[in-house]
């Protein structure tokens, strides 16, 4: 579903990403670990789109289909979703606009009608309930006064509405408490299914105890070093990351 073929990328002429290779398959969770400043949130970007970042080298292949070239819309578009680690507030903005016209425009791309009124609040509905939303919370300005859990769930509030066919969730545990974790990590498991997959960037083994992983990976120096499974994010907790820097020696 998602391919990413020795992947070179930076910023401001200094490379971070020093060719990453990743295969995801449909249905599979992939958790991405790794020390800070290893490049873990600058792969989610480059994925994403962000025009702030140069890839020198390289593929990102969605469903086949080569992204190079594609705006973050398009690849949006195309069914790619990015869950921000710090997500931006948006005075004026309510959380019900934004993902009526998120999703009505993503149809457009892709050739559909929009969606009508009855089916978009039918669709808010079961989703807001899925995640434990209040529904006043809907009409409130995007992110604006949220706290940190609120903020999360907002954007798994998102990725349930959009349905992505590959959902990168970026650092979606930092800040959270353990009750607003469980929230995030059961909406991200009743979303999973067989025609979508999902990957996981996170410091911490917490969230892989509520979204449990096929495939753990370790990123270092903008490198993919070591890859494992769900027992490698057990071992990484216990034991750090040095020992991964012995062996790359």
């Amino acid at each position: 579903m998602l391919q990413i073929k020795n992947l070179h990328a930076g910023i401001d002429g200094k490379e971070i990403l020093r060719g990453i290779n990743l295969e995801v398959k449909a249905g599979e969770v992939h958790a991405i670990m790794g020390p800070n400043g290893a490049g873990k949130s600058t792969l989610s970007s480059v994925i994403g789109g962000n025009e702030n970042f140069e890839v020198t080298e390289g593929e990102i292949i969605l469903c086949g289909e080569d992204l190079g070239e594609l705006a973050a819309d398009e690849r949006a578009h195309k069914g790619i979703f990015l869950s921000f680690q710090y997500p931006v507030e948006i005075p004026g903005v309510s959380v019900t606009n934004f993902i009526r016209t998120s999703i009505n425009e993503s149809r457009k791309a892709q050739g559909l009608e929009e969606m009508t009124a009855s089916d978009m609040l039918k669709k808010i509905k079961e989703k807001a309930e899925l995640l434990e939303i209040d529904r006043k919370f809907l009409s409130r300005s995007l992110n604006e006064g949220f706290s940190g859990g609120e903020k999360k769930r907002n954007e798994i509030f998102q990725m349930a509405m959009l349905e992505p066919k590959v959902a990168i969730l970026d650092e979606t545990d930092s800040g959270l408490d353990i009750d607003a974790l469980r929230i995030v990590a059961k909406g991200v498991n009743t979303l999973k299914n067989e025609d979508n997959a999902v990957v996981v960037i996170t410091h911490y083994q917490r969230l892989l105890d509520y979204i449990v992983p096929d495939f753990v990976h370790v990123l270092m120096d903008g490198k993919i070093v070591k890859s494992g499974g769900k027992e490698l994010a057990l071992e990484l907790e216990e034991r750090g990351y040095d020992w991964i820097k012995e062996e790359m020696k």
